[in-house]
């Protein structure tokens, strides 16, 4: 069952995050539906204000010790990476105790921190990423999903991503009725499709060397146009082998997964700026058929080319759908 919540909060606070779990846990929506919660807002001191990234104190009322015998421990965001020994304490005794730890974004370090991530399956914003798995390398870390539900762990990615976390605590306790009234409420979906690959920012790999960008520089004006590797190869006056292994040495990966990154990153502009239908697209990046984009695309990005387009399209595309 899920009644009470103590949002642990540590400096600088992130307001947005915060009020993330605030919006879900701590309003009353009673008339609603919805059971009330006992909503703490807990803080390494009891009364001692806290400054925020936004230059605004919040001072929680609780201390550490709001965290004894609540449900669900809710970590915001922090940009602190060391964290005081009772604040770790403090986590470790709620979740020994049975509570629910959750992180929001960056949250995450404190739970990696305290130990409890150690062999468990977790995520993080796909900025932090490489961070966490050099600090800590026993957690389980899957960096395409916005949140991960491991028993009485839940991570969460980028901060949208906590909203994901929260709503999918409260449907996992409280049923679907409940989790719907407080998404409706919110204006927000119950449950997102996808995962986190979707947002993150996909840069054109990049020649080392002068040797092949003015090839790779003609791929990028013609991929609508198919290409072999001994196509390519005879353009860069080199023999295939030679071309296969300069490519590899220069740009990082091999010619045909290099080639399909570019294909989807058109597709990815064109869905964003365009009102073409999915088969049109696929022409366009080269991928000949919807069929071969939507196996590709989903492939890189982790959704499907209708499902970034609503996300990400512009009005004149989606005027068009």
């Amino acid at each position: 069952m899920l009644s009470s919540v103590a949002a642990l909060l540590l400096p600088p606070v992130t307001p947005f995050e915060f009020g993330t779990i605030s919006e879900v846990f701590g309003l009353d929506r009673t008339e609603e539906g919805v059971p009330p919660f006992d909503f703490r807002v807990c803080g390494p001191v009891a009364g001692e204000t806290l400054p925020s990234t936004i230059g605004v104190g919040i001072t929680p009322p609780y201390g550490l010790e709001g965290l004894q015998g609540v449900d669900v421990v809710a970590v915001s965001a922090t940009q602190m990476r060391e964290f005081p020994e009772p604040v770790l304490d403090a986590v470790r005794e709620a979740a020994g105790a049975g509570s629910t730890i959750l992180s929001v974004c960056s949250g995450i370090f404190v739970l990696a921190a305290a130990g409890l991530l150690d062999g468990r399956r977790c995520t993080a914003h796909w900025m932090n990423v490489d961070e966490l798995r050099e600090r800590y390398p026993l957690a389980l870390l899957d960096p395409d999903v916005l949140y991960v539900d491991d028993g009485n762990i839940i991570t969460s990615a980028g901060t949208a991503a906590g909203i994901d976390a929260c709503l999918h605590l409260v449907r996992r306790e409280l049923g679907s009725a409940v989790v719907n009234a407080i998404a409706r409420r919110m204006v927000v979906p119950p449950q997102r499709d996808g995962g986190q690959r979707q947002y993150v920012q996909q840069p054109i790999p990049q020649c080392s060397a002068d040797g092949l960008a003015p090839v790779l520089d003609w791929v990028l004006e013609h991929l609508e146009v198919e290409h072999t590797v001994s196509d390519l190869a005879r353009r860069a006056r080199m023999s295939d082998r030679s071309f296969a292994r300069r490519f590899v040495a220069e740009t990082g990966t091999t010619p045909h997964r290099w080639l399909t990154l570019q294909r989807v990153l058109r597709a990815q502009r064109l869905l964003e700026d365009t009102d073409l239908g999915v088969d049109e697209v696929a022409e366009r990046s080269g991928f000949g058929g919807g069929a071969l984009l939507r196996h590709h695309f989903r492939k890189v990005v982790g959704v499907a080319p209708a499902d970034y387009r609503r996300t990400f399209a512009g009005r004149r595309a989606l005027a068009g759908q």
